[in-house]
């Protein structure tokens, strides 16, 4: 088990961003939260398989249709387990 810990920035809120992460988050049996953050970029926080969370990676450099990612920053580091589900956080 990993954590994924990234950033995202670009015209990243106001997109169903949090949204399709969640979606996607769940369907890769992923656990943690993604939330608006004030700067206006989207952090990500999750925890699972490694491959898994590639994967989630490599979406977070898209997007879903309407958002322009223009860069993400990531901190890999060991799964602390504090997550049952994943969710939006406000």
């Amino acid at each position: 088990m990993k954590r994924l810990e990234a950033s995202v920035y670009g015209q990243v809120q106001g997109v169903s961003f949090r949204v399709a992460i969640r979606r996607i988050a769940q369907s890769l049996g992923l656990r943690g939260w993604v939330r608006n953050e004030m700067d206006g970029s989207v952090r990500v926080v999750a925890e699972g398989d490694e491959t898994a969370l590639r994967k989630l990676l490599a979406y977070l450099h898209d997007g879903p249709p309407l958002a322009r990612v223009v860069r993400v920053d990531t901190e890999w580091r060991e799964a602390t387990r504090a997550f049952s589900s994943f969710q939006v956080r406000m």
